[in-house]
């Protein structure tokens, strides 16, 4: 691999990594599980989890737990069916160098990968900090175009992401590594068109599903390409536009660790993280008493590229709604509240869509284009009253929760069958105490 002094490195930084000696980043991970296992009960009951399940093949046989029911199936569809319940609410956590989901990607193909291999619950959190860092810093290495040429950062860093938590977890050797990275590579594909659809969340599925394949075949001597970072005709150049920075891969690797810094988000709503800022807007607006009968017209004016994932602005369906600006703003202005109900399957309320559609956007062209970094992102509301009065407000960065206790509890209903989950995943080292995890996941809520 002399002629891949890139993918070498990469892979090298992968093999040697030791995330256990970094305390923030464990407990930064622990945290980012605990969330990431709320909204993956949550959406094991959602109709569409089902859907995807029977379509899979979750009847097959096997050993790998499907969480929030008692069944299990084959470990590849495990890893599919885990990652999109994970997924399906869009309350999963987001980072900003990934621009994309990292948690439901990478953890449920670990999960699954404990059917067939043991290892401790340290280790099992020490390979998702290096999962997740290396599709950070894939990110980071393909500029802003790759997204907003029409790519879910998810879907094509994802199983990259997993394939190098595996082969960390396995022990792989550099080569086999490089080998596993370029089988995941060349199974990168999702587009944003998706967004609003049951195939987004199907993206994180398919994701974990090809990086867990990928370091199954190099471990099995399957044969790939050793360069897939250097090649003329690799990952970058078919995927940055001419935006990438191939190098940041590897440099500073883990210094800090990209779980630490610039770290997770753990949504506070359930709905596309480019919509939070106005849903805390709306929230707090309707602290301070405003009605919406009292509205004219609303702008929200964004830097430029900052609202690409909210497609929608005229939602049938709180699946669309999801990626409404103008539905969040207005449901949390009414509302005083975003809740799941508000972005379940059933067409959109009158009352809600009243208000939406006097709602509007613009970009504010001469604000510097929203970038990885988490400080560019702004939202500036304006609203024209009907007695001819205004409202402006800014909301700089993204909202987000740092603790997940309740949003968990929220999330399971409060249900007693899952209610050691978080306590156990904090401290959790042994592989008795990972086995004693998977038991509580793999069980129908009571």
């Amino acid at each position: 691999m002399a002629s891949a002094p890139l993918t070498t490195a990469f892979a090298k930084a992968i093999v040697h990594s030791d995330p256990t000696r970094d305390i923030a980043a464990m407990d930064a991970a622990r945290t980012a599980i605990i969330d990431f296992l709320a909204c993956t009960i949550a959406g094991a009951t959602d109709r569409t989890t089902g859907v995807l399940a029977k379509a899979v093949g979750a009847d097959l046989p096997g050993e790998a737990i499907l969480v929030g029911s008692d069944r299990k199936t084959d470990v590849l569809v495990a890893a599919v069916v885990n990652a999109y319940a994970g997924h399906v609410l869009d309350y999963d956590d987001v980072h900003a160098s990934v621009r994309g989901h990292p948690t439901t990607v990478i953890i449920p193909a670990l999960l699954a990968l404990a059917a067939e291999r043991e290892f401790s619950a340290e280790a099992f959190v020490a390979s998702y900090v290096v999962g997740l860092e290396a599709m950070a810093r894939l990110g980071l290495s393909l500029g802003s175009k790759h997204y907003e040429n029409g790519f879910h950062a998810t879907a094509t860093l994802g199983p990259i992401g997993v394939a190098a938590a595996i082969c960390h977890l396995t022990g792989a050797s550099v080569e086999e590594t490089a080998i596993a990275l370029g089988i995941a590579a060349t199974q990168a594909s999702g587009l944003r068109l998706q967004f609003g659809y049951d195939t987004k969340p199907y993206h994180a599925g398919m994701a974990a599903r090809s990086g867990l394949l990928a370091a199954r075949l190099a471990a099995a001597g399957f044969g790939g390409a050793p360069d897939f970072l250097d090649n003329p005709v690799g990952f970058h150049s078919a995927y940055a536009f001419d935006a990438g920075k191939p190098e940041l891969v590897s440099a500073n690797w883990a210094a800090p660790w990209q779980i630490v810094s610039p770290g997770l988000t753990l949504k506070a709503y359930p709905c596309c993280t480019a919509s939070h800022p106005v849903a805390s807007l709306g929230i707090e607006l309707n602290g301070e008493g405003l009605k919406a009968h009292q509205i004219e017209t609303i702008t929200f004016t964004y830097p430029p590229g900052a609202d690409a994932a909210l497609v929608v602005t005229k939602p049938t369906n709180g699946i669309e709604a999801r990626f409404s600006p103008e539905y969040v703003f207005s449901a949390a202005l009414i509302d005083g509240a975003l809740r799941l109900d508000h972005f379940d399957e059933r067409p959109v309320e009158e009352r809600i869509m009243t208000l939406a559609a006097r709602a509007g956007r613009r970009h504010d062209k001469a604000a510097p284009r929203m970038s990885t970094d988490p400080t560019t992102r702004f939202v500036v509301l304006d609203i024209t009253l009907k007695d001819g009065g205004t409202i402006n407000r800014r909301f700089d960065g993204l909202p987000g929760v740092t603790d997940p206790t309740d949003k968990f509890r929220d999330a399971t209903a409060a249900n007693p069958a899952f209610a050691d989950i978080p306590t156990l995943v904090r401290s959790m080292k042994t592989e008795a105490d990972l086995s004693r995890l998977l038991s509580l996941l793999n069980q129908n809520p009571v």
